[in-house]
């Protein structure tokens, strides 16, 4: 069992920056692909950024390529999600998620932090 929960999400105006975070407990962190999910209202869940175990090889969804960044800490059980140049589009619930490899599913997910962008 992994155990996720996210932190870092809140209120910011159009062009700010947030970072979120994911705390990991549990099993062995570094043995888990970790990706960022988000979902608007009224859309569906979609993946914004993975990042593999080692932290060397990372996925960026098109719409956030360029201006999110994300990033593991094996040594803290942490990944985060640097999101900078926000736009009112990228207001959503942030979750974190865990899965053991790119072929399997994921586990894994935390219970969200909500990030809202104002114009």
């Amino acid at each position: 069992q992994v155990q996720l929960v996210e932190s870092g999400g809140g209120l910011v105006q159009a062009g700010g920056s947030l970072r979120l975070s994911c705390a990991a407990s549990g099993r062995t962190f570094s043995s888990y692909v970790m990706g960022w999910f988000r979902q608007g209202p009224g859309k569906e869940r979609v993946l914004v950024a993975d990042i593999s175990w080692t932290g060397d090889s990372a996925y960026y969804a098109d719409s956030v390529k360029g201006r999110f960044t994300i990033s593991r800490d094996n040594a803290k059980n942490t990944v985060y999600l640097q999101m900078n140049s926000l736009k009112p589009e990228d207001t959503a619930e942030y979750y974190c998620a865990a899965r053991p490899g790119y072929t399997t599913p994921y586990d894994y997910w935390g219970q969200g932090t909500q990030v809202t962008v104002s114009s």
